[in-house]
């Protein structure tokens, strides 16, 4: 079974460049949730959906609260707050930390750093870290091609020239991002990322060849780390007689980790030129996402005549 994704405390204190204040035997603690928590409302003495596996901001406001707090009542708050264990708790501004607070992490192992960037933008900055961090991933077969900023994913059965087509792309100038096993990232509710498996990172198997690698072959600028993935690209054999999209009003969606990308079909036969043909449909796919649909264009100029 495969271990649940993770990072550690110890990978924000270096992410980030922090500085820890206490609870040092705690820094290998494991993040596994991306959410993160203010405990204002915690602080003010309701816990009752106070989640602990999350890391923990405090900022200017929350230590202003403590701070005007009856010296009984402080104490029993961050005893209560401590006893829940809280993964991490990052202060934020540069703020000084109550010593007492100090105290009880230590004691616990709860590690506390403190960071000299403002709350709001540091909030953003760590989630945008663990959201890619944490991300949920799959495993699935295909090419991924960088093609003019498009991330292209190449798709169809063994052997129907998907890492050809893919080479021929990278020196036109393209890059490649993935061959055969692609591992997919969803990112937030509303991206995928795509990226080879490290350890077939740049590698490509061409038939009759064997194993490249694009790197050392074309050099540094014709990979790529990892890509969104804009468009889906399904190449099929060429069927005499079937009606492919002549057009291009229908729009065609394909799915993904739940989120729907657009998927267009492309036939293969003999003598066609693959690369072109990708070429041009990620230019079509960026004009439509700049308001531009050549097929309606054209439909509404007959429609004129």
């Amino acid at each position: 079974m495969a271990e649940e994704a993770h990072v550690l405390v110890l990978d924000i204190f270096n992410r980030f460049d922090l500085e820890i204040k206490a609870g040092r035997s705690g820094i290998k603690n494991k993040i596994t949730v991306s959410d993160i928590k203010r405990p204002g409302i915690e602080l003010a003495g309701f816990w009752e959906h106070f989640y602990p596996e999350r890391i923990n901001l405090i900022g200017t406001t929350e230590l202003s609260f403590l701070r005007g707090l009856d010296e009984n009542v402080f104490i029993e708050r961050i005893d209560e707050y401590v006893s829940y264990d809280p993964v991490c708790i990052i202060v934020a501004r540069g703020e000084e930390i109550p010593k007492y607070l100090l105290k009880r992490a230590e004691d616990k192992g709860i590690p506390i750093l403190s960071t000299k960037i403002t709350t709001t933008r540091f909030s953003s900055m760590l989630l945008n870290y663990l959201e890619e961090k944490l991300a949920p991933l799959t495993v699935i077969h295909g090419v991924l091609v960088d093609i003019y900023g498009i991330g292209v994913l190449i798709k169809g059965e063994s052997g129907i020239g998907k890492s050809e087509t893919a080479i021929e792309l990278v020196k036109r100038g393209h890059r490649l991002v993935a061959d055969d096993i692609i591992e997919i990232k969803k990112i937030g509710e509303l991206r995928l990322s795509g990226s080879a498996p490290e350890n077939a990172r740049y590698f490509l198997e061409m038939r009759g060849i064997g194993i490249i690698n694009v790197k050392t072959l074309f050099g540094a600028g014709a990979v790529k780390h990892d890509s969104p993935i804009n468009l889906a690209v399904r190449l099929e054999k060429w069927v005499e007689g079937y009606d492919y999209e002549r057009l291009g009003l229908d729009d065609h969606k394909t799915e993904i980790m739940g989120l729907e990308i657009d998927e267009i079909v492309i036939p293969v036969k003999p003598g066609r030129n693959l690369a072109l043909v990708l070429e041009v449909a990620a230019m079509n796919y960026r004009m439509k996402t700049m308001g531009y649909n050549a097929a309606v264009d054209f439909t509404e100029n007959i429609m004129k005549k």
